[in-house]
């Protein structure tokens, strides 16, 4: 997982870390004592997306501190999830500015530390905190290779978010975004240690069981079901009912590849779609 917010303080070699959106990994370099991030071609750090104002945010290094400022934008500026008006950053703070994360990096090593979140980024989705697709299809095959060797069970769920594209059309992009970091952070909370939550897709999800078997599995989909239909999801004030659908497929001998198990998975959430929703077919 990416690393959590330390408490050493920011200095003078700082720079900034695209981990979500466009120019995945590029590198900002924060050494000017005024830095300005939007929409305009006239900002030092150009972001064109619709939810970013044109002149949005400032970052300040005075040789001691970088602070962020908000600069009176439409949809806010953000600092772990927290929206700002001003704020000292520290090293590891994530700033969400439009629909984009930046990292914030300080400290010794910024070479050393930047290419370490390059690496994690390899295994890691930016705005939900979980594994990525890479990592999930990487994982799924070793876990599969493991199950067949020892002759033990392995299950998976696949699910994604029903009707998503009405919630980014009703309530913006950026509240979608809002949707699917809660609820990868709810699922989380509630799996074992050893299970493997990935983001999958867009708004699709999957969760690798290890040793489980399929009546298991299926009650831990109806468990993972429940949590979201009983999740509040509220952005900016305003409740967004959200609800999943969930294929459930376990290993069994006419399975030899990671992608068969996959597509199991997916008919039977195809299944809970068609037999209307916020079900779990397996």
């Amino acid at each position: 997982m990416i690393s959590k917010i330390t408490e050493r303080p920011a200095g003078q070699a700082a720079c900034l870390v695209v981990i979500y959106g466009p120019d995945l990994g590029k590198k900002y370099n924060l050494e000017q004592p005024t830095i300005i991030i939007g929409r305009s071609s006239k900002c030092d750090i150009q972001v064109d997306q619709e939810s970013i104002s044109r002149s949005h945010a400032k970052l300040i290094n005075d040789g001691q501190s970088v602070k962020v400022r908000d600069l009176g934008s439409t949809n806010g500026t953000y600092v772990n999830d927290t929206l700002v008006e001003e704020l000292a950053l520290r090293d590891g703070d994530l700033i969400k500015i439009g629909r984009t994360i930046f990292k914030f990096l300080s400290g010794g090593n910024i070479e050393n530390a930047y290419h370490e979140e390059i690496y994690r980024l390899t295994t890691v989705d930016g705005l939900t905190q979980i594994y990525n697709k890479r990592y999930f299809m990487e994982n799924l095959e070793r876990e599969l290779s493991r199950s067949q060797r020892y002759g033990r069970e392995l299950s998976l769920l696949i699910y994604d978010i029903d009707h998503f594209k009405n919630i980014n059309d009703t309530y913006g992009h950026l509240a979608g975004d809002y949707v699917l970091k809660v609820m990868a952070a709810a699922v989380s909370q509630k799996i074992r240690r050893e299970d493997f939550l990935a983001r999958y897709g867009g708004e699709e999800f999957a969760i690798i069981l290890p040793e489980i078997t399929h009546a298991s599995a299926m009650v831990m989909g109806e468990k993972i079901r429940s949590l979201v239909e009983q999740q509040e999801f509220v952005f900016e004030d305003t409740q967004i009912p959200t609800t999943i659908s969930i294929g459930v497929a376990t290993l069994n001998e006419e399975i030899n590849e990671g992608i068969e198990l996959i597509k199991l998975a997916d008919k039977n959430l195809y299944k809970a779609k068609k037999s209307g929703r916020n079900k779990v077919c397996g």
